[in-house]
């Protein structure tokens, strides 16, 4: 769902449909959701994704959960290994990230990432 409702975000603000940005961004989104619903998830309380589009055209992606105290850290799987890979398939796609860490109650962390904008989207009129 996190990631379909993404990517229709991403088309409203002229990012192409199966552009290598788009599939960038819905990677991301499918990463950090992924993470905080396996890691993050404590009863009763879900997850938050946040898209920021900033005005010179960078995305920022933003899942917050319940868990501060489960920060988010690089694994390095074997090549059998089916999970591990998530924060290394970030760190490969986004231009940076990083957590935002809130320890007073409610307790909760932000990890982000931010993408730089497809060549082809135009803002404030003039292309980027």
């Amino acid at each position: 769902m996190a990631r379909l409702l993404a990517e229709q975000q991403l088309a409203d603000w002229g990012w192409p449909r199966g552009g290598e940005a788009t599939q960038d961004a819905v990677l991301i989104v499918a990463e950090l959701a992924a993470n905080a619903i396996q890691h993050g998830r404590i009863r009763g309380r879900d997850f938050r994704l946040v898209l920021i589009l900033g005005s010179d055209g960078h995305l920022r992606i933003e899942v917050t959960d319940a868990r501060a105290d489960r920060l988010p850290q690089l694994a390095h799987a074997g090549p059998a290994g089916e999970a591990g890979r998530g924060l290394l398939i970030v760190t490969a796609l986004a231009g940076r990230w990083g957590v935002d860490h809130c320890p007073a109650p409610p307790a909760r962390k932000t990890v982000w990432a931010e993408l730089a904008p497809p060549a082809a989207v135009v803002i404030g009129g003039a292309s980027t």
